[in-house]
């Protein structure tokens, strides 16, 4: 269990001639993610004072310790990369369907929209990147939430260039969409991607922001008053900022159907925001109770 040094100072693996393994590399050729830890090395000294006794833990050892209970501030479990995999995918789905817009009817008659309001396709999808940012935020913390934020940022240029890519590739005659419908859907989605692009970086940096902010200021309780003031702020500002680019500027809407979309999107959205507050605590409490989640501090992070 030991590695004894002798009065020459080598070790068994000197004198053989193989050396010990390199750090980082168990014994058996694989390497070990446990040899990024500090290792607790005691020293004793034997009955000659020249000669020293070292006792260094196995890798063996180290490896089966640290596999028995994971740790999830180091280990991406399968809740946290589920929550990553929604938000991307809710985000992706909700780039390509926002060229659509949809009528809705209303019960009363409202001021501005009349009886219905007009709300993109895509307000189902980037309904769902709020609730999985605030359950990611909830559960792993400011900092995970925000990198999560802005590699998803960075996906939406990958979407571009794959849009782009099967619109410029040549069709075949054995194609059953003809290329200039083709053409035209999928080139829609660009100015939806860059007034995306806009609001998605405001809102939902916001969103993380004030999350936290609402975190700090209840010490931690009231999921549901954080959950609700964050995204209700946030699909405020992603709603004027979105709508203004993808359908005032690059799609030359009137200005009076642009103001029925802010509306009546920025309504649809806060009706989803109180029905996904229930899925928050459910999602939130099945993780803790699992032993999942990353221990939050409720005082304020250093910027």
């Amino acid at each position: 269990m030991f590695e004894s040094r002798g009065v020459d100072g080598h070790t068994a693996h000197d004198r053989t001639g193989l050396g010990a393994p390199p750090r980082g590399r168990r014994a058996d050729g694989f390497f070990s993610f446990a040899s990024r830890r500090p290792v607790r090395r005691c020293e004793h000294q034997g009955t000659n004072p020249g000669t020293q006794v070292g006792t260094l833990a196995r890798p063996e050892e180290q490896m089966a310790t640290e596999t028995e209970t994971p740790d999830p501030t180091t280990e991406l479990g399968v809740p946290q990369l589920g929550l990553a995999a929604l938000f991307v995918t809710a985000l992706v789905t909700a780039q390509v369907t926002a060229v659509k817009v949809l009528s809705v009817g209303l019960p009363v008659t409202l001021p501005v929209t009349g009886g219905e309001i007009l709300v993109p396709a895509a307000v189902f999808a980037y309904a769902l990147t709020f609730f999985a940012s605030d359950c990611y935020a909830e559960l792993y913390g400011k900092r995970a939430a925000q990198a999560l934020v802005n590699v998803a940022f960075l996906m939406n240029f990958v979407l571009l260039a794959l849009v782009w890519l099967a619109i410029w590739a040549p069709i075949s005659g054995a194609s059953n969409v003809a290329q200039e419908p083709f053409a035209d859907t999928l080139a829609a989605s660009t100015g939806v991607v860059t007034g995306s692009l806009l609001a998605y970086v405001v809102s939902q940096n916001w969103d993380v922001i004030a999350f936290h902010r609402l975190r700090d200021y209840t010490g931690g309780d009231r999921l549901w008053l954080r959950n609700v003031v964050s995204t209700a702020t946030s699909q405020l500002l992603d709603t004027v900022i979105f709508v203004s680019v993808a359908f005032l500027a690059f799609q030359g809407l009137p200005v009076d159907v642009v103001l029925e979309l802010m509306i009546g999107q920025y309504l649809f959205k806060l009706a989803l925001v109180g029905l996904d507050t229930p899925f928050v605590y459910l999602v939130v409490g099945l993780v803790r109770r699992r032993g999942l989640a990353r221990s939050v501090r409720t005082t304020r992070e250093p910027p």
